[in-house]
């Protein structure tokens, strides 16, 4: 009798083609189909529900289903005319190091465990700290995503800052702040009067003014400032807060700085990214998510910080934590980096690989080049965008990002408002491209984030044909 859970040699040839020749066809025919498709809940559970199964399914129908109903069935973030949130382009290269690392699956907490696969986490992490910037003294750690390393980003602050948890402490953002900072400040304890959402100026930038104002008052008031948050890259926008400005207030006032630079900072990589963000290089920690646009498969977040110890402070087990199990692992601690010490997780994959991968493999250059593409198609949704005065910009194309509205003469604010809606409708279910809108000084505007390096300016045009033409259609009708 064979183990339990086995395939044989032919079978696991058989799976595995198969299963390669299902991404190489989504990679070569992906621009042919529609951007966004999306069950009903009940069209779902018809097709995919089922009680546990007891007795097998053959492998060969469950690919089957996946290739029919599941795929297919979602926002294509991947697809080159995906222009809605941020879109997650990603390269087969990469691909093929999420399925090296969930076959191999390197348990990566530790450097008893992974010191090959810990040594190329810690070379990607020099590679990105020294693109923003940082000093030597510099390191991080990859995550899941944005989300995981802004939280990570202010347990090391308030550490660092505070000692530890403080009922007086103040976190401040902006208007524009990513919802998942204040959705981490809510995991971690702070209340509302614990954190305060500062106004932007004209440009969506955080208010230095205001920031400086909102301090003061709080230390006035018995509360106890220690972190400020900054935007490199708005999802909103594509704002850039001030970052020198910030950097020399957080420096007068002995406050943290994080740059939450998850869609953003990547950018730097490019001369014109950054020249954009000067000042990042002062920032304490640092978030940028390489699923965005460093044109990784999702699940790959970082935090950088500007002292690496900042991290063991903040995320150490301690004696008193009852990890007898890690008696052996201790003894490493000193000379090798652990990183179950430098965040949340303890078990966590070889987060690096893809990453390393696809960087070794194209060279920086490359992605470089393909940054580029965003920056310049963005503009170029911008330049026809003012062809049609009905058309108004409301944020002009800004590290990838234009923000827009329909505003032909005569048409109301909110008919005006209600026209946007009905037009992202229109063209999600006409599949050719997905455009999104998001909320700006409390109207509503279209949002276009371009950021695939194989989209096109052709098919930048061609969106925003069909934007008009259901735009004037949801007008008359």
């Amino acid at each position: 009798m064979t183990a339990p859970l086995q395939l044989t040699r032919d079978e696991m040839h058989a799976l595995g083609a198969r299963a390669l020749g299902m991404v190489i066809h989504h990679f070569e025919t992906n621009r042919d189909n529609p951007t966004a498709t999306t069950l009903t809940r009940d069209e779902a559970v018809s097709r995919l529900h089922t009680p546990l199964p007891e007795a097998p399914t053959p492998v060969s129908e469950l690919m089957d289903i996946l290739a029919q109903d599941v795929f297919p069935n979602a926002f294509h973030a991947d697809h080159p005319r995906f222009y809605a949130f941020v879109p997650s382009p990603t390269n087969f290269v990469s691909v093929v190091g999420d399925f090296l690392m969930s076959g191999h699956n390197i348990f990566a907490g530790h450097w008893l465990a992974s010191s090959a696969a810990s040594q190329i986490e810690l070379t990607v992490l020099e590679w990105l700290r020294d693109a923003c910037g940082l000093p030597a003294t510099g390191g991080g750690i990859l995550v899941s995503g944005g989300s995981m390393a802004n939280l990570s980003a202010i347990v090391a602050a308030r550490e660092a800052r505070l000692g530890g948890h403080d009922m007086q402490a103040v976190v401040y953002c902006s208007d524009q702040t990513h919802s998942s900072m204040f959705k981490g400040l809510r995991i971690l304890g702070f209340g509302k009067q614990q954190r305060r959402a500062v106004a932007t100026d004209d440009q969506y930038r955080l208010s230095v003014p205001a920031l400086a104002a909102a301090i003061a008052q709080d230390r006035a008031n018995g509360m106890k400032p220690f972190c400020v948050v900054a935007n490199a890259g708005t999802t909103n926008t594509g704002a850039i807060d001030p970052l020198h400005e910030l950097a020399d207030l957080c420096e007068r006032e002995g406050l943290w700085l994080h740059v939450d630079g998850a869609y953003g900072a990547a950018a730097v990589l490019t001369p014109r990214g950054k020249a954009l963000m000067a000042g990042l290089e002062r920032a304490d920690s640092i978030t940028l998510d390489p699923h965005k646009w460093l044109f990784q498969p999702y699940e790959l977040g970082c935090l950088l910080v500007r002292d690496a110890a900042t991290l063991r402070h903040a995320f150490r087990v301690e004696e008193d934590d009852h990890a007898d199990y890690l008696a052996d692992v201790s003894r490493h601690i000193q000379q090798d980096v652990n990183f179950y010490e430098r965040g949340v997780q303890l078990t966590r994959g070889f987060k690096a690989l893809k990453l390393w991968l696809s960087l070794r493999t194209f060279g920086a250059a490359e992605f470089r080049r393909g940054i580029d593409v965003g920056f310049a198609m963005a503009e170029e949704a911008e330049r026809v965008l003012r062809e049609d005065a009905r058309w108004e910009i409301v944020t002009p194309a800004a590290m990838g990002i234009v923000t827009f509205r329909w505003s032909p003469a005569g048409l109301g604010a909110a008919e005006a408002d209600a026209v946007i809606a009905r037009t992202a409708d229109a063209m999600r279910a006409d599949g050719y491209a997905l455009v999104m809108s998001t909320m700006l000084k409390g109207r509503p505007a279209f949002r276009l984030c371009p950021i695939h390096p194989a989209t096109t300016a052709e098919e930048i045009r061609e969106t925003i044909v069909r934007l008009t033409r259901f735009a004037e259609e949801s007008t008359t009708g």
